[in-house]
């Protein structure tokens, strides 16, 4: 067996199911995060590479022969990861709005620590949400259907073959929407129940005006908030399940409206 007889277009096939996999894993969450080293998303880009070109890949043909076109060609395989990307960070910023909302009510809004997806200072309690939402994420194989967005890009995106259209927008637009709406369905049951504390203090200020309602409301308000962020947990699942069942087609319709 002759070591040096190869063809050139499977190095190139090779080369083009790299690229599609590095640009996309460097920007999805949890392949692709900060805290992950930069050599193990290396390793993990060609190993994964490695084990989807037998049946994930592109023909050799399509690599461009012009430095400008392959220039294109990664800007737009830049543009599908974000893309992709966009979808699942829609629910943690969705859960960290939702845990902003219920740090300031319970007022934790001087507690911040760092967000280690973004780098940010956060509430401590969107911290927290984040950090559940992530381990449910996974406990219900969440990262398999990012897996499985990517194999669907094969068939749908080729390399270079990237459209932008109104479509993409109206579709991008939608999910940033449902951001907000889901951040509040997931604040609301907190933000309700210290409402009717914040009311039951107003009212023993008016009847009695000698009690310190500032000092008694304070641990009042954490301990009420803490006892219905336990109770959230199960709400919580339940919007982070129904996202993930919701990825796969939200995934393929960004897909074919770039195709």
């Amino acid at each position: 067996m002759d070591i040096f007889a190869f063809d050139p277009a499977h190095v190139f096939s090779f080369l083009l199911t790299l690229m599609r996999t590095s640009l996309v894993l460097f920007l999805m969450p949890f392949f692709g995060g900060e805290t992950v080293p930069k050599t193990v998303k290396a390793a993990l880009c060609v190993v994964l590479s490695w084990a989807l070109w037998p049946q994930l890949s592109f023909p050799g043909e399509l690599m461009p022969k012009n430095g400008w076109l392959i220039a294109l060609m990664l800007a737009g395989e830049l543009l599908l990861g974000m893309a992709l990307m966009l979808v699942v960070r829609f629910l943690f910023a969705a859960v960290q709005t939702g845990g902003q909302i219920i740090g300031f009510q319970m007022g934790f809004s001087m507690i911040n620590v760092i967000d280690p997806l973004t780098g940010q200072q956060v509430v401590v309690t969107s911290h927290f949400l984040y950090m559940t939402t992530l381990l449910t994420f996974l406990a219900l194989n969440g990262h398999l259907y990012l897996l499985q967005g990517l194999a669907d890009s094969f068939a749908l995106v080729p390399p270079g073959g990237i459209l932008l259209g109104p479509a993409l927008g109206q579709g991008l637009l939608r999910l940033a929407a449902g951001m907000f709406t889901l951040g509040v369905k997931i604040a609301a049951p907190v933000m309700a129940a210290l409402f009717l504390v914040d009311l039951a203090l107003a009212l023993i200020g008016r009847a009695a005006p000698q009690m310190h309602v500032l000092i008694l409301g304070f641990p009042i308000k954490i301990a009420v908030g803490f006892f219905f962020l336990g109770i959230l947990f199960t709400t919580l699942a339940r919007h982070v399940g129904s996202f993930i069942l919701d990825m796969g087609p939200t995934f393929r319709g960004l897909l074919a409206a770039m195709s």
